[in-house]
């Protein structure tokens, strides 16, 4: 197998895994776990394979004065992100979680704008735009009775974990210049753990785990074990031959594939507006993914057509 076709397996599992997830994750919160309870499962047991993973393979020491960056990572890419997107999910819909999390890399894109001095191109802040009307068409278009059972407020608990996750993907970027990806995520996860631990524990606390169903048990695992664990670890393995564009695409096939998954399996429904919004965030994302070399072409065009530079 080559480095690039695992490369791009890796990916494309990755995300097939999350994608599920959105859907998956449904059956279990918050009808079975509220929210904050299934982080707490969620973190703590990733965290201990991680943390075992790296022991065993890896045994990378980190440096004392990048500590107060992986707390930081901890925060933003475990803590927020991860306590904001189960309680967002647990009240708005698959398809709607799905299409707001494409907004991720274009927040990338203008964060690392202003701390990694990244050149941000008048056809970049164009698609910044696409993708920002798109998101918010997803957060407009529940409908009365979803609207008032707080669908909404769910839409904008997962634009929260989306930015979260963008400012981790930025901070973290000088880490994985130093110290293997299995390394930085177990860090990362015992520090998020530290955080999610306090605020999840009332919710953790009062799981009835003689009322869950075997289905219950096989989705539970699946949210731990393969979202958590190994959609994080193919996504670091793949980290180390991709660029970063190219893990940023492949990100985009979430919504797509959580779309087929949802309606597949009746647990959404897709009105007009979202196909609107839709089109409007891959836009976005398109064009925020575009090459300088498309846009110097199109400069080049444009020259050519304006009759001013004939003269």
């Amino acid at each position: 197998m080559s480095t690039r076709f695992r490369t791009h397996l890796f990916l494309f599992l990755a995300n097939l895994i999350y994608a599920l997830s959105f859907t998956i994750s449904k059956d279990v919160v918050p009808f079975y776990i509220e929210p904050f309870g299934a982080i707490v499962i969620r973190v703590t047991v990733a965290g201990f394979m991680f943390f075992l993973f790296s022991r065993i393979f890896i045994r990378e020491k980190v440096e004392r004065k990048d500590f107060g960056l992986l707390i930081l990572c901890g925060i933003f890419g475990i803590a927020i992100n991860q306590l904001f997107f189960f309680k967002g999910l647990s009240i708005t819909t698959p398809i709607n979680a799905a299409l707001i999390m494409t907004t991720t890399p274009i927040l990338v894109l203008v964060l690392s704008g202003f701390f990694h001095d990244e050149k941000i191109t008048w056809l970049k802040i164009v698609g910044v735009m696409c993708g920002a009307a798109g998101a918010v068409l997803v957060v407009l278009s529940g409908n009365k009775i979803t609207r008032g059972s707080g669908q909404t407020m769910g839409d904008i608990y997962i634009l929260i974990n989306a930015a979260s996750y963008a400012i981790y993907l930025v901070i973290v970027k000088p880490l994985f210049k130093k110290y293997h990806p299995i390394t930085i995520v177990s860090w990362v996860f015992i520090f998020g753990w530290l955080l999610v631990l306090p605020v999840g524990w009332k919710e953790f606390s009062i799981i009835q785990w003689n009322t869950f169903p075997t289905h219950i048990w096989w989705e539970l695992a699946f949210i731990v074990i393969f979202t958590t664990f190994f959609a994080y670890l193919l996504s670091n393995i793949a980290l180390k031959s991709a660029t970063p564009s190219l893990v940023g695409i492949y990100i985009y096939l979430q919504p797509a594939l959580a779309t087929m998954i949802a309606l597949l399996l009746n647990r959404d429904q897709y009105p007009m507006i979202k196909i609107i919004a839709t089109v409007l965030i891959f836009v976005g994302v398109y064009l925020v993914s575009a090459k300088n070399s498309f846009t110097n072409s199109l400069k080049e065009k444009f020259n050519q057509l304006n009759p001013l530079n004939k003269q």
